[in-house]
């Protein structure tokens, strides 16, 4: 049997006199351990769920990678590029995409009897994945759009429905204006989403392909690009690898040069803006190992201290320096391990209530979201565990060495 480990157990379960000081210390170094873990459990939620939050609804209108007209990348004119069957069953065969669908843009006016407002109008056909935009439907029904014929459906944001006063149902004219004059549509309004997210909710409306195609002036094969959805949103840099070789500078059937980019080149901003985030959780997850290094260090000098007439005993019975350090840093493991525990119920808890509950609320005008998303990640609770209760123990290596200054004579006396 080991020693070490049977005499920290004997300690660890030694109730005795509770007005020993050991008692408190040990509970506050508990208490630390806990509340330390926790913290990072929350926040480390809190992050990952806001950053894959806005992640997905920038994905759900710009998808993982586009594949556009090269006169179009970093330009805001909207120029054609022709994708017909061939070009989407080639897409489509690329290592890592999982999913091709065709959208075009066109720039209009909304009317109505009282005020007016300039919106980009998207245009999806049929095999347009609208999944994420079903989620995010607030009334009516988002219906199947067609590249072969309009339906003059129109689904508006919750932003242009208050600006603009409409509902479900209501009809209005649009307003196109290019080179050849100004060219009228008159919509019906089938469904209204809210994503919270005011880039897309100020700007966006969709319908048919086929009726922005018409309004473009183009041919019925072209289009703005094609988006393309991937099987792992982490291997999107190595997918769009296989495109550039496969795709990029190769031309369409009109002379049009075929060009890509991913949904953190189209945009940055917020792409970096969420990689930031990562800079607080790490200053948190300082912060707290900090805490919970501090209050075992204490912890176990309280304990060396009051133990000190047990240490002098073992060393006189030709106890090692080492097996009684040893002793003791078993003894924190107990410790550390049982505020382990309490933290990560506390934490996960937390994490539970909020994401059934939605206990905590945001203003989504700021923060995007109308309530704190979590996300929890077993994988990082377990990494969390392993690494505060290693972390832990590492600081207690220094003061443990205070035992080798005990002296068998005098410490027999000591109270």
């Amino acid at each position: 049997m080991n020693l070490s480990l049977f005499i920290a157990r004997r300690i660890y379960s030694d109730q005795g006199d509770r007005r020993k000081v050991s008692r408190p210390a040990i509970r506050i170094a508990t208490a630390g351990v806990a509340i330390g873990l926790a913290v990072m459990v929350v926040t480390v939620a809190v992050v990952l769920g806001f950053k894959h939050s806005i992640r997905d609804k920038v994905i759900g209108f710009g998808s993982h990678i586009q594949v556009m007209n090269f006169m179009s990348i970093g330009s805001s004119e909207n120029t054609p590029i022709c994708i017909d069957d061939s070009m989407r069953t080639l897409l489509g065969t690329i290592e890592g995409v999982r999913h091709v669908e065709r959208y075009a843009l066109t720039q209009g006016i909304l009317k109505t009897d009282d005020d007016f407002l300039g919106v980009t109008l998207k245009g999806v056909g049929p095999e347009y994945d609208l999944s994420f935009l079903r989620q995010q439907t607030v009334a009516g029904t988002i219906p199947q759009l067609s590249d072969t014929a309009s339906s003059n459906r129109l689904v508006v944001s919750q932003n242009m429905a208050n600006k603009l006063r409409l509902d479900v149902g209501d009809r209005l004219f649009a307003y196109f204006i290019d080179t050849e004059g100004v060219r009228t549509r008159r919509f019906t309004v089938c469904a209204i989403y809210q994503t919270n997210m005011s880039r897309f909710d100020d700007a966006i409306c969709l319908t048919d392909l086929h009726t922005v195609s018409r309004l473009n002036g183009w041919r019925g094969d072209e289009c703005s690009g094609a988006e393309l959805l991937v099987d792992d949103f982490d291997r999107v840099d190595q997918t769009e690898e296989h495109i550039i070789d496969q795709v990029n500078r190769t031309h369409d059937r009109y002379g049009h040069t075929f060009a890509s980019q991913t949904i953190r080149e189209a945009y940055p901003q917020v792409f970096t803006w969420l990689e930031l985030l990562d800079i607080n959780v790490w200053v948190i997850l300082g912060l707290m190992l900090l805490l919970s290094g501090i209050t075992m260090v204490s912890g176990l000098l309280i304990i060396i201290l009051e133990r000190t007439s047990m240490i002098g005993v073992l060393k006189a019975l030709g106890a090692r320096n080492d097996t009684i350090r040893h002793t003791f840093l078993w003894f924190a493991a107990f410790v550390i391990t049982r505020g382990l525990l309490i933290g990560d119920a506390i934490g996960i808890g937390l994490i539970v209530m909020q994401k059934y509950l939605g206990i905590v609320k945001l203003d989504p005008q700021t923060y995007y979201v109308s309530q704190a998303p979590v996300e929890l990640s077993l994988p990082i609770v377990i990494a969390l565990n392993v690494g505060t209760l290693a972390i832990s123990i590492f600081v207690l290596v220094a003061p443990s060495f205070l035992i080798s200054r005990i002296h068998p004579a005098k410490s027999m006396r000591y109270e």
